[in-house]
């Protein structure tokens, strides 16, 4: 087993080549999802007056620095902020984010909370860096949102007392058998965590195999599924509506909403849509990409199969009555939308590996599809299939006859969405449990 010193070592002679190769595309991703040149300077500890005036307006007594990389992790840190603010009057938080579309979601909490919250980007992992930006923000407490363990920004607040907590901490088991292989350089660095909270209860040996004290392991459950802070306001849900009745979807018509699609997904899902419609003749289809940025690409590949979408960013747009599909190239609504939905099926789960997050369909109470690849679910999408609280299809043939079923059976999707929503009780508390073991955690 290496010792700290030698895994930092190793990691610091690698990175720089790391960077180097992740750097074009890097750029290329930061430009497409309208990142802004000024804002690197925060990636090296140097931040806009403004923000600097605002950190240190923030509450002195307890600080937490969150950091959750991008939208995902940003609803999970949401939730959890939501309640670390209510349930403690005189913390201020530092949220940290990496991509654009993070940020955006950072900035709009930081706004709800303002004088309490601070959105900023995250740092660069370099040597350095992560201390400089540890004494800009003065944290009395680190927080990692699922499985963001930076080695350097670690080490450094190790060095300055200041204890690091890995919350909704996620672990694949792809990850796993992926980690174990550098198990001997990965486990000095977990081990620096001053506690690590799991979603699951296999969850706990697969961190005590990494050499984390099985003391400073603590299932809470899943702060994502957890029902609290689930609730989208009404508000929102009435504004989709009217922009649904505004493009030409009407209440009464049934909608299949596809989730997070990656590329490849939107055509194949459209092709489903299409059949499908020869028997459920107003059927409606609203795509929410999990890249807004593909917006060009998708309207393309729909309009070689005759298909002309509506789009959210477009105002006036109007979906053609033959094919009403609506493509929504905005961010931040996905939850909102799939109050909206008849069906939903899940992206990424069958070109790609990896799957997303089937939770907040389930906790809209909507009937969920999804295809062979949710890897990175596995433990929700056993839960969820125990339960018959959702279904998996082999591809697109069997999602079609999935689909068909659901639609022309109302009793039968109204079983599977009870069901999947009753499932997720099982991490109801979870978001409070977690704050409890943060609030547990003194400066060492």
């Amino acid at each position: 087993m290496a010792s700290k010193a030698l895994s930092l070592t190793l990691y610091n002679l690698a990175l720089p080549l790391g960077l180097v190769l992740m750097l074009p595309g890097a750029f290329r991703k930061m430009r497409r999802r309208n990142g802004r040149w000024q804002d690197l300077a925060q990636r090296f500890g140097f931040f806009p007056r403004e923000t600097q005036a605002a950190i240190h307006a923030l509450p002195q007594r307890e600080r937490f620095w969150v950091h959750a990389v991008s939208v995902g992790e940003v609803g999970v840190a949401k939730k959890l902020i939501t309640r670390l603010l209510k349930t403690n009057a005189e913390l201020g938080i530092v949220l940290s984010t990496t991509t654009p579309t993070g940020y955006a979601l950072a900035e709009e909490l930081a706004a709800q909370h303002a004088g309490r919250v601070v959105a900023i980007y995250s740092p660069i992992d370099l040597p350095g860096v992560g201390r400089l930006m540890l004494e800009r923000i003065q944290p009395t407490q680190m927080v990692l949102v699922e499985a963001e363990v930076w080695p350097n920004l670690t080490a450094s607040a190790s060095r300055l007392g200041i204890p690091v907590s890995l919350v909704n901490a996620r672990l694949s088991p792809r990850s796993e058998r992926r980690y174990r292989k550098f198990s001997w350089f990965i486990g000095p660095i977990f081990r620096m965590l001053k506690q690590v909270l799991v979603q699951e209860a296999d969850d706990v040996a697969r961190w005590q195999g990494f050499g984390v004290d099985a003391e400073r392991i603590h299932l809470t459950g899943s702060i994502k599924y957890d029902p609290e802070g689930s609730v989208v306001p009404a508000l929102k849900i009435d504004e989709l509506r009217s922009a649904l009745t505004q493009i030409g979807i009407t209440p009464g018509q049934p909608r299949l909403l596809a989730a997070s699609t990656h590329a490849g997904e939107e055509i194949e899902l459209a092709r489903v849509f299409l059949r499908l419609r020869e028997q459920v003749r107003d059927l409606a289809l609203l795509i929410v990409p999990r890249h807004v940025e593909r917006r060009a690409e998708i309207s393309a590949e729909l309009q070689s199969i005759g298909i002309s979408p509506a789009l959210r960013s477009m105002i006036g747009s109007r979906v053609n009555a033959t094919a009403p599909v609506f493509l929504i190239d905005t961010t931040g609504e996905l939850a909102a939308w799939q109050h909206l939905a008849t069906l939903v099926v899940v992206g990424k789960s069958f070109l790609a590996e990896g799957g997303q997050n089937p939770a907040e369909a389930a906790l809209a109470q909507k009937p969920v599809l999804f295809g062979p690849h949710m890897e990175n679910f596995t433990p929700l999408v056993d839960l969820l299939l125990k339960h018959k609280g959702a279904q998996q299809v082999a591809d697109f043939a069997e999602l079609e006859s999935a689909c068909r079923t659901l639609l022309q059976d109302q009793a039968a999707a109204k079983s599977m969405a009870q069901a999947g929503h009753d499932a997720l009780t099982i991490h109801e508390g979870a978001t409070m449990r977690s704050v409890e073991r943060l609030q547990g955690v003194g400066v060492s």
